[in-house]
């Protein structure tokens, strides 16, 4: 025994020593040259996949080669799958370096013995350079594997390396990976998979064609509890378990993988194409849901030739998109089912009115108990007509607003300039607006103008936020300007927000007034020319919601609304997804005040004022003007006659107070035979001379007819002559606006045939009619 050590002592010299560290030094030089020249490239080409807020995969996509290949993060894999994977594949991958010798040496042996492969001698780190690389078994193949398993243990961790196992092995056809087989085969994510699952999940990649789930589910449950037994005799797991799992039906089969939100997927992918798992603020749940409720809302839209529907849910708290439907059947091709509608451009109808109406509260111009006349008028030759094709005469804002009336907002427009609005539009991103800016009119409130679903909930989103704009984010790597930007004071969007609040307005949809399916919301409706498409946007404290209904085609239809089509889609998705937010409303802002204005004009009242309103205020912004809708006349004692400076007399004469109308709302009142308090005549006593006379009509000559060319399209002249202090007249044909004019102004018109009826009013009320008759040639 002593000459045996002294033998081993004497061979571990300390020359020998020095002649072995040289050569492993050398081994190690060497490998690290070979590693060098020639790396082991790692590229698993996993499919790229969406998840939603809470990391579940809500869409994903093949990868190059048409497999579902999702990559299984870390933080996924549960304790039971590594124990489950290791203690069947390698239970000594802990301690090697890529390669086992003795379970090579044990193969070999067996291999020589019984002449024929019994046992294979492959890591787990071997199992990953054979899944990247297959090629075929032979011993050459098999030392390139060991070396480049060493590589892989010398670039990665031993996490890492399992990582890359469990994403690789194969679950039969298209399917590799553990996660893909966990959300194809179980439906849910790999950390939720109970341990009979895991066990099924391990044990199918060495018999992948003979072990498919759906297929031999009896077959896998005999070889599953199989190895549950050898797991209890390793005290891989705890026995009860053990026992739980063995009795585990398996009932699982193959189902669709995760589609949801393709469009919002799509415009990921295409922004990020090289990243594999994109990580996004979408509400699966809430995703889900609205997915559905749009389908089955537009199958009964389709009896009326409506086909698309398009959706988009903002949360007002973290700015975060949570709900993105592009359409409402991806896969309807028939009516263009892959168009993105969030993202397409379209006329906006009435919505931009909002933000019109908070951006003139700011200028002062207007409060919400100001009065409008909505009468027939005429801009440069634009003439506006409502929605309803009616006009209203003397409006409130806030009435106007409410029901969304086009007059009152293009006279508004017209008095703070387009520019104001389309700065405000250019300044948070309207990229159509920024286009086409120069082209744009005074009809760009009422819809001609082009802008998104997109642009659109996030602008009304800023409503939501005290007038305070932020683009919303849309992935969680996203790197774009979240800058904030303030749009509108806190008292103007205040102002805005009580008035889009109010349920007394035309576009409440049917049936839906006093019950308990209308949500606590603010919203506005619009709706473009020619019936193309619905809108409606609404917000609270929680969400904004955006919703726009029609056709992709561009086809109209005359039952097309923004509030009985678009609306009742936007109470259900409100109801289903924030059914409680009645009790978190907003509050008034702090700077706003209130003061008693004077309805009929809603200026601060003067003496004459008898009804007066409370009115909400911007102080030292909001006008100051005094009202002067009534103004003092002298008349004699028996209201016959009015008094001028000259003529009045010394007594016998009292003051009366008559309307101040506008020369507008007269002539609408003329037009439509409204009674209103009409100026007396003056005093005929008087020497200074006064003509009371209505204007004459000079052109054409009552009672006549005239010849008109219709392929030529040939006009007809109007003219008049009128009182010297005349200054606007207002034509009409057959009771029909058709413009405001000067006195001197020429007006032609192209007429339809027949009989018709022209009038002229001056400004101050006074009307001449003629009957002339037209006949085409």
């Amino acid at each position: 025994m002593n000459k045996f050590y002294l033998k081993l002592k004497t061979s571990f010299s300390k020359n020998n020593l020095k002649k072995i560290a040289k050569i492993l030094l050398v081994g190690f030089l060497l490998f690290l040259g070979i590693d060098l020249i020639f790396p082991f490239e790692i590229n698993p080409n996993y499919s790229q996949s969406i998840v939603d807020s809470k990391g579940e995969v809500i869409h994903s996509f093949l990868n190059d080669e048409d497999k579902w290949r999702l990559k299984m993060e870390l933080f996924e894999m549960t304790s039971s799958l590594k124990k489950a994977f290791i203690d069947k594949e390698d239970r000594w991958f802990y301690f090697h370096f890529g390669f086992n010798p003795i379970s090579i040496l044990r193969a070999g042996f067996q291999n020589i013995f019984y002449r024929r492969r019994t046992s294979g001698a492959s890591t787990i780190t071997m199992q990953v350079v054979r899944l990247l690389e297959p090629k075929k078994r032979t011993y050459f193949n098999k030392i390139i594997e060991i070396f480049k398993a060493i590589q892989l243990e010398w670039h990665y961790s031993k996490e890492e390396i399992l990582q890359f196992y469990v994403n690789l092995v194969p679950y039969g056809s298209n399917i590799e990976g553990v996660k893909a087989a966990s959300l194809i085969y179980f439906e849910k994510n790999p950390d939720r998979l109970s341990l009979a699952e895991v066990v099924s999940l391990a044990i199918i990649p060495n018999r992948p064609s003979s072990l498919k789930i759906g297929i031999n589910n009896e077959k896998i449950i005999t070889e599953r509890n199989k190895w549950l037994k050898k797991y209890e005799k390793l005290k891989t797991f705890e026995l009860s378990n053990i026992k739980d799992a063995i009795t585990e039906p398996l009932t699982a089969k193959r189902h669709k993988i995760p589609d949801f939100a393709p469009h919002f997927a799509n415009r990921l992918r295409s922004n990020m194409a090289s990243e594999v798992r994109i990580e996004t603020y979408i509400d699966a749940g809430h995703q889900k849901n609205t997915e559905e409720i749009t389908r089955n809302y537009m199958n009964r839209m389709k009896a009326m030739t409506i086909h698309n529907a398009s959706i988009l849910v903002i949360n007002n708290k973290t700015n975060a998109i949570e709900v993105y439907v592009g359409s409402s059947d991806f896969m309807d091709s028939e009516a263009a089912g892959q168009v993105d509608g969030i993202r397409a451009i379209r006329s906006p109808g009435s919505t931009l009115k909002p933000l019109l109406y908070g951006l003139a509260f700011d200028r002062g111009i207007i409060t919400p108990k100001s009065i409008l006349n909505d009468v027939p008028i005429n801009f440069g030759g634009y003439e506006p007509e409502n929605f309803d094709q009616d006009f209203h005469g003397k409006v409130s804002i806030t009435y106007a607003l409410a029901n969304s009336l086009n007059i009152p907002a293009v006279k508004i427009l017209d008095e703070i300039g387009k520019y104001s609005l389309t700065d405000a539009l250019k300044k948070v991103d309207f990229k159509a607006i920024k286009k086409n800016e120069k082209s744009l009119g005074l009809s760009l409130i009422l819809g001609g103008c082009g802008v998104s679903l997109e642009e659109l909930t996030q602008l009304f989103a800023s409503f939501a936020n005290k007038g305070v704009y932020q683009k919303a984010k849309i992935w969680k790597s996203d790197l774009i300007n979240s800058s904030k930007m303030r749009i509108l004071s806190e008292e103007a969007n205040y102002l805005v927000t009580d008035i889009l609040s109010q349920i007394t307005r035309p576009d409440l949809p049917n049936n839906y007034q006093y019950t308990y399916r209308l949500p606590k919301i603010a919203w506005k409706t619009g709706t473009s020319f020619g019936k193309k498409d619905a809108w409606s946007i609404g917000y609270n404290k929680n969400f904004t919601i955006g919703v726009w209904v029609g056709n992709f085609s561009g086809v109209g239809v005359p039952e097309l609304s923004g509030a009985n089509i678009a609306t009742p889609l936007l109470f259900e998705i409100f109801n289903a997804i924030d059914s409680d937010n009645s009790k978190n409303w907003f509050q008034p802002a702090k700077g706003l005040e209130k003061r008693f204005v004077c309805a009929e004009s809603g200026n601060l009242p003067s003496g004459n004022c008898k009804n007066q309103v409370i009115d909400y205020f911007i102080p030292g912004v909001s006008n100051v003007r005094i009202c002067n809708h009534v103004k003092p006349i002298k008349v004699d004692l028996k209201h016959q006659y009015a008094y001028c400076t000259r003529c009045l007399p010394d007594e016998n004469f009292e003051t009366e107070l008559f309307e101040n109308y506008a020369p507008e709302l007269i002539g609408f009142y003329e037009s439509k035979h409204i009674l209103y308090q009409k100026p007396l005549p003056h005093n005929p006593n008087c020497d200074r001379i006064f003509d009371d006379s209505p204007p004459k009509i000079t052109f054409p000559l009552d009672k006549a007819t005239y010849f008109i060319d219709k392929k030529e399209k040939q006009t007809l002249l109007l003219s008049c002559q009128t009182r010297a202090d005349v200054k606007s007249i207002f034509w009409y044909v057959n009771d029909q606006f058709i413009k405001k004019a000067t006195p001197n102004e020429a007006i032609t018109i192209f007429p339809s045939a027949g009989k018709i009826k022209i009038s002229c009013t001056d400004d101050r009320g006074r009307t001449s009619n003629i009957a002339i008759k037209i006949k085409w040639i």
